[in-house]
């Protein structure tokens, strides 16, 4: 058997939905993309949505917003997107450690990097379970600093019944592993509206366009081209629609998940979801400890299981990043060499569950 790391759940019906917006002309922003960014508003409850060809555009357009140059404090443990973003728009990351139960940034550990130079924080909300985002926006307020929420991995995730991305200025990605997808794409949120002003024009070429004569394209800024197609909005129209139900799915798969690795707690540590928090399972990841991690995947990739890592290494401990301002990151360290990730996604089968916990049993057995 073999069974992939995530799979995206796009059937024949939305198949022909891109078929049919394709042919009404719009191969670019159009009224799909409206539509889109009107249905996001009103399921996190944001002002403002701008739809965008991926989440990394969305974070570079949310710190060019900001129209400050400076230090953005963000966890290592993340994908390069945000500390890329941060560094493509002549900012600078500081690194900070996580929280080694919610693999979330530690937010006693923030205020120790703030600096004369720290104009941000930018949170990453890990696999699906936003970060304590009470204690965060008090450091915000207290500092006066922008917060910038990397929701990529939590869309439809709370965190005391408010949507992650309504924090602060939200970036959400549809890649194909991601909770919902438009294939590529992404989603910028923000409450600002000048900022959402700047950031309508970021994403097409800076250029305004004259209401007398349509041909008068004057460019008011470096832009860049960000925009999603009118045919991706409609399949993210559409996969908005069943967001519920997929989240469903994949909290239903991680609790069958739990209810079996519990008892292997002396080698495997599942996934813990604290108190007025909701996790929507864009990953299910465990740590495995006594350095057993890498024989962990390797045994289950040879049985056909696409069990994968994230995040190892650590941006920090790569090259490009090594020269950048970090605090003390043993967590990271730390959680990066135990942390694996288990295949789940809504079209999963009974039988491929079923394998994977029967073949992570089996390796359990051979190692306790």
């Amino acid at each position: 058997m073999k069974i992939p790391l995530c799979k995206p759940s796009i059937d024949e019906k939305e198949l022909n939905l891109i078929k049919k917006s394709i042919k009404t002309g719009w191969l670019t922003h159009g009224p799909e993309n409206v539509k889109f960014e009107s249905n996001f508003n009103k399921l996190i409850s944001s002002k403002y949505s701008i739809s965008m060809n991926s989440c990394t555009s969305a974070l570079e357009c949310a710190i060019k917003c900001l129209e400050k140059k400076g230090e953005i404090i963000v966890p290592s443990f993340t994908w390069v997107s945000s500390a890329n973003a941060i560094i493509n728009t002549g900012c600078k990351p500081v690194f900070v450690d996580i929280d080694p139960i919610t693999r979330n940034i530690d937010s006693k550990r923030i205020e120790k990097l703030i600096s004369k130079s720290t104009i941000a924080i930018m949170v990453v909300h890990f696999a699906g379970l936003p970060c304590e985002m009470n204690k965060i926006l008090k450091i915000c307020k207290k500092n006066k600093l922008h917060l910038i929420e990397d929701s990529a991995e939590t869309l439809g995730a709370s965190f005391r019944g408010r949507y992650t991305g309504s924090f602060g200025i939200g970036c959400f990605s549809f890649f194909p592993t991601k909770n919902i997808t438009t294939t590529e794409g992404g989603m910028l949120t923000l409450s600002n509206k000048k900022m959402y002003n700047k950031a309508k024009k970021l994403i097409a070429h800076g250029i305004t366009k004259s209401k007398k004569d349509a041909w008068k394209r004057i460019a008011l800024l470096p832009g860049h081209n960000y925009r999603l197609p009118n045919h991706l909005a409609a399949l993210g129209n559409s996969q908005l629609k069943k967001l519920q139900k997929f989240n469903k799915k994949r909290v239903n798969l991680a609790n069958k998940y739990t209810k079996h690795f519990l008892k292997f707690s002396n080698l495997i540590l599942v996934p813990k979801v604290p108190k007025n928090f909701t996790h929507v399972f864009q990953m299910y990841t465990v740590r495995v400890l006594k350095g057993l991690r890498n024989n962990f995947v390797y045994y289950l990739n040879n049985k056909g299981i696409s069990a994968s890592v994230h995040f190892d290494p650590p941006l920090h401990q790569q090259k490009i990043y090594s020269k950048y301002r970090r605090g003390n990151l043993k967590s990271t360290n730390i959680l990066s060499k135990q942390i694996a990730t288990l295949p789940i996604y809504p079209d999963m089968k009974k039988k491929e569950i079923e394998y994977i916990i029967k073949t992570v049993s089996k390796w359990y057995r051979k190692n306790k």
